[in-house]
């Protein structure tokens, strides 16, 4: 019995790859097996890019938070424990911004969280 090789796959498999490698410099473009392992390191740093990035701008928001609570003579632990017992439904994100754009709403915020 002949030998079955699925060429048309394992040529689209080759080619996908390929296309993902455009752009890398030397062989890391052109050679198969040079190229695969590029995709694959760039693809496990893709992956971890994208947990690292919803970590730094957390941290991002952390920062400017607290920047803009001490202006108002609180640090960001204690803004924070006053913000969360008060009930109020404002994520990080939304309350840096109006910290670093809006300093009138965020001193609002500051404003009802000591009350």
């Amino acid at each position: 019995m002949p030998r079955s090789v699925n060429h048309v796959a394992a040529r689209a498999r080759r080619k996908a790859v390929m296309k993902l490698a455009k752009g890398y410099y030397g062989r890391r473009k052109n050679v198969w097996t040079v190229a695969k392992n590029a995709v694959e390191k760039g693809l496990v740093y893709a992956y971890e890019g994208r947990k690292q990035k919803k970590r730094n701008f957390r941290s991002l928001w952390i920062m400017r938070i607290n920047a803009g609570a001490r202006q108002h003579g609180m640090s960001y632990s204690q803004f924070m424990g006053k913000y969360n017992k008060s009930g109020m439904e404002l994520n990080r994100k939304t309350l840096a911004d109006l910290a670093m754009n809006h300093p009138d709403a965020f001193k609002a915020v500051v404003d009802a969280v000591n009350k």
